[in-house]
């Protein structure tokens, strides 16, 4: 019987210098994406998927993200006394959506590295693993989607989508065969390839299921570039062993790591928003861009 997903890991250690300098001492996970930090998003997803654990990878001065998720009994009283029952309901919530492991990542040493340090909190258990750059606008939550995959093909899955050939250079990028619709067999996985290496436009996006043998394969890889340790290296050193799967996911996906894509989710979700979505639509249209 394949076991179900029940913990993800958030590397959340980085030092988000591509938003510098309003990430010098505040978090990039606690940007604010219209009402909520980025992180909310990503973590409310995981929720609506069925996980039980999160598993948040934390270094220095992120300390505002734990706070975040915590009780505020201060701030509760406050709203309890002005009556303000709705955003007091709001807050209660964000406290009790999951239960919170956190783990200190000492060295910002590459998405790989912070996967391995939760090796003693995931245990032996398939795991997903979430990035809070990566927001995700989908009618059904995209783990979700893979976590429908997962059970058909239980082995490491890679959220993947197409993109320009041009931005190869920011991604994983899979060589696959097309096994059935939105499914990909993963034949090998390259890092960051100039354009004219990459074996496909078929990129990684933020999202994973990973099996336990993750780990020791992590535990094997070598620092790549800048000495961290990739994630894409462990996966080809597992894929040795086992079969790797990648899901083109049906959504649309936001890079709010860089400003220009962060600005794009902030114009579509304020749309989006019941309160003020149309106001902000006439405004928008009042300035005749």
């Amino acid at each position: 019987m394949t076991k179900e997903i029940t913990k993800a890991v958030f590397p959340a250690a980085g030092l988000g210098t591509r938003f510098l300098p309003a990430t010098k001492a505040s978090p990039k996970e606690m940007l604010p994406l219209v009402d909520k930090p980025l992180i909310q998003y990503v973590v409310e997803e995981a929720v609506s998927s069925g996980i039980e654990e999160v598993v948040l990878v934390t270094g220095r001065g992120k300390r505002a993200i734990e706070d975040h998720f915590d009780v505020a009994f201060e701030l509760e009283e406050e709203l309890k006394a002005k009556g303000k029952h709705k955003m007091l309901s709001e807050i209660q919530r964000i406290a009790d959506l999951v239960t919170f492991c956190y783990i200190r990542q000492k060295k910002a040493l590459g998405l790989g590295h912070a996967v391995l340090t939760a090796k003693l909190v995931v245990g032996n258990d398939p795991f997903a693993v979430l990035l809070g750059d990566d927001v995700i606008d989908a009618g059904t939550p995209v783990l979700r989607q893979m976590m429908g995959v997962y059970r058909r093909y239980p082995a490491t899955i890679l959220a993947i989508q197409k993109v320009p050939r041009s931005q190869t250079r920011n991604y994983g990028v899979i060589d696959a065969k097309k096994i059935e619709d939105g499914v990909y067999l993963v034949k090998d996985l390259v890092e960051k390839p100039a354009p004219e290496d990459a074996p496909s436009n078929l990129a990684i996006i933020g999202r994973y299921i990973l099996t336990p043998e993750i780990f020791p394969a992590l535990e094997r890889t070598k620092p790549g570039k800048g000495g961290e340790i990739q994630l894409t290296d462990g996966l080809r050193l597992l894929m040795e062993k086992q079969p790797i799967y990648a899901y083109e996911f049906q959504g649309k996906r936001y890079d709010a790591g860089d400003k220009l894509g962060f600005l794009k989710a902030t114009v579509e979700f304020g749309l989006k928003n019941a309160e003020f979505g149309n106001e902000f639509r006439s405004y928008l249209q009042k300035l005749k861009l």
